[in-house]
C-alpha cells in the first residue's frame, strides 16, 4: 500500500498542473484513503480500487488510467471530466494479503495466504443502509459520492479463478462488444455465467445488470450481492456504476456457451462436492477452536470462515436438482459456461475457507500440527483440481491491468456518450449533479 501511494505522489509531482492528491478519509487502522484527481472538467468520474482485500489489480489499474488521461492527446478521455481515482478502499485488508502478493503466483501460495474480511467488514456493502454505515471506509466513500455526484462510477474487482465480466446498474449499449474485443486481443476468457449473477438480467455476453438493492438475510446478500450497496448509492444522481472484474487465473471453459449434454449430473456432482467439503471444513474448525486463544486477531479470520460455512449448504441445495421441492428459485437455462462457473465457485468457497483455517492453524502452534497437515493436503488436492481439472492458468499482472483499464475506459466512454445524449434530449437522470428519484429497474 505504501508503494502505491508513493507511485501516486510521484505521478502528481510530474503533472502538478493537472493532477492532485488528497486524503478523503482513514481506515479503521488509521491508514489514509488517498484520492488522485486528474483534469479540471466540470463532470465527475469516480473509480474505486481495492474494494475487496484479495483483489489487488485495481491499484495498478487506477495508476494506468491516470497516466492515460494525463497523456491523452485528444478530448476523448477527458470529455470535460475530472477523473477521481481512489487508490484503495480497504487498505487494512489488502495488507493482510501481502503474504502472496510478492509471489510466487501459484494457487497454493495464494489460497494459503488469502484474506478477505467477513461480509459485515467489506466497505462496499450497506447492510443497514447508508445512514447507519458503520465502517469509516464506507462513510468516506459515501461522502465522496455525495460530494462528486459522478455521472460515472467504476469499481475495480478481481476474479481469482475464472474469467472477466462486467456488472452494471444501467445498460451501456455497445459494452459487450467492447469487452469481447478487449478480451480477445489480450487472451482473457470472458465469464459468461458467473454464479453471483446467475439470476440477473443479461445485457450481452459477460455483461450483466445488477438488480436494485433489497433487504434480505445475510446468506442471500452474500451469494447474490443483493444488499444495499455503494454501487447504487449515487444512483439518485443519474450515475451509472460499472463493476469490472478481471481474472488472475483464467479458465477457458467459462466462455463455452454450448448446451450441456447432462446438466443435472454436473449439478449433482458440484452440489455433493460442496456439501462434502463443507462438512470436512466444519470438522477442521471444530478441532482448531480449543487452540485459537493463542492466535492473534483470530476473530478477523473466523468472521469470513463463518460466512462461508453459512452460505455453502444453501448454495449446494440451490444448485442440486434433487432438492427442488417446488418452493426454491428455479435455475435459469444453463450453458457449459454456467456449469464451469458453478464448479469453480463451489471449489473457491471451500479453498478460501481452507486457506483461512490454514492461517489459524499456523498461528495455533504445535497443538494444531495434525490439522495443519490435513489442510495442506486438502489445499494441494483442490488446487490441483483447479489447475489440471479446470485448466486454470496464471494471467500476468500487466495483462490483467491492461484488460481492466481498457474495459473501464470503454464503460466511461459509453456512459459519457449516453449522458450527453440524454442532456441534448432533455431527459432527466443522466446529467451530472442532477438529483433524481431512486430508479427501481
Amino acid at each position: 500500500m505504501d508503494e502505491l501511494a508513493d507511485r501516486a505522489a510521484a505521478l502528481v509531482a510530474r503533472h502538478p498542473a493537472d493532477a492532485r492528491l488528497r486524503t478523503v478519509g482513514t481506515s479503521r487502522a488509521g491508514t489514509p484513503l488517498r484520492l488522485v484527481s486528474v483534469g479540471h472538467g466540470s463532470r465527475q468520474a469516480l473509480v474505486v480500487a481495492g474494494p475487496h482485500a484479495n483483489e489487488p489489480v485495481g491499484g495498478a489499474t487506477v495508476l494506468r488510467l491516470a497516466e492515460r488521461v494525463l497523456t491523452d492527446p485528444g478530448p476523448t478521455l477527458r470529455a470535460d471530466a475530472t477523473w477521481n481515482l481512489l487508490l484503495c478502499l480497504d487498505p487494512d485488508g489488502s495488507r493482510r494479503n501481502e503474504g502472496w502478493l510478492a509471489g510466487p503466483y501459484t494457487l497454493g501460495h495464494y489460497f494459503r495466504n488469502f484474506f478477505r474480511p467477513g461480509f459485515l467488514e467489506q466497505p462496499e456493502w450497506l447492510p443497514d443502509g447508508a445512514a447507519r454505515a458503520a465502517l469509516p471506509e464506507t462513510r468516506a466513500l459515501l461522502a465522496l459520492q455525495d460530494e462528486l455526484r459522478p455521472f460515472f462510477q467504476c469499481s475495480l474487482h478481481g476474479v481469482d479463478v475464472g474469467g472477466g465480466f462486467v456488472e452494471l446498474t444501467r445498460d451501456l449499449p455497445g459494452l459487450p462488444q467492447r469487452v469481447a474485443e478487449t478480451a480477445a486481443r489480450l487472451g482473457i476468457p470472458r465469464e459468461l455465467g458467473p454464479y453471483d449473477s446467475l439470476y440477473w438480467p443479461g445485457l450481452g455476453p459477460a455483461v450483466h445488470r445488477i438488480p436494485p438493492p433489497r433487504r434480505g438475510d445475510l446468506a442471500a446478500a452474500i451469494t447474490e450481492a443483493a444488499v444495499e450497496s455503494t454501487w447504487f448509492h449515487p444512483h439518485r444522481y443519474g450515475t451509472v456504476t460499472a463493476i469490472v472484474e478481471a481474472p488472475m487465473w483464467g479458465v477457458a471453459a467459462v466462455e463455452d456457451d454450448t448446451a450441456p449434454v447432462d446438466a443435472d449430473t454436473v449439478l449433482r456432482t458440484v452440489s455433493h462436492t460442496l456439501r462434502h467439503d463443507t462438512r470436512y471444513l466444519e470438522v477442521a474448525l471444530g478441532r482448531l477452536r480449543p487452540h485459537l486463544a493463542r492466535v492473534p486477531d483470530a476473530d478477523r479470520l473466523l468472521a469470513p470462515v463463518d460466512d462461508y460455512l453459512l452460505v455453502c449448504p444453501g448454495l449446494a441445495d440451490a444448485w442440486d436438482p434433487d432438492t427442488d421441492d417446488g418452493t426454491a428459485r428455479r435455475l435459469p437455462p444453463l450453458s457449459n459456461a454456467h456449469l464451469a462457473a458453478l464448479r469453480i465457485a463451489g471449489r473457491r468457497l471451500a479453498l478460501r475457507t481452507a486457506g483461512l483455517l490454514h492461517q489459524l492453524a499456523r498461528g495455533a502452534g504445535p497443538e494444531a500440527a495434525e490439522v495443519l497437515g490435513a489442510l495442506d493436503r486438502l489445499i494441494d488436492e483442490w488446487c490441483a483440481d483447479y489447475r489440471d481439472g479446470c485448466g486454470a492458468r496464471w494471467i500476468p499482472v500487466a495483462r490483467q491491468v491492461e484488460y481492466q483499464s481498457r474495459v473501464a475506459l470503454a464503460a466511461f466512454e459509453l456512459a459519457d456518450r449516453r449522458t450527453r445524449a440524454g442532456s441534448r434530449s432533455g431527459e432527466s437522470g443522466w446529467g451530472a449533479g442532477t438529483a433524481v428519484p431512486m430508479h427501481r429497474e
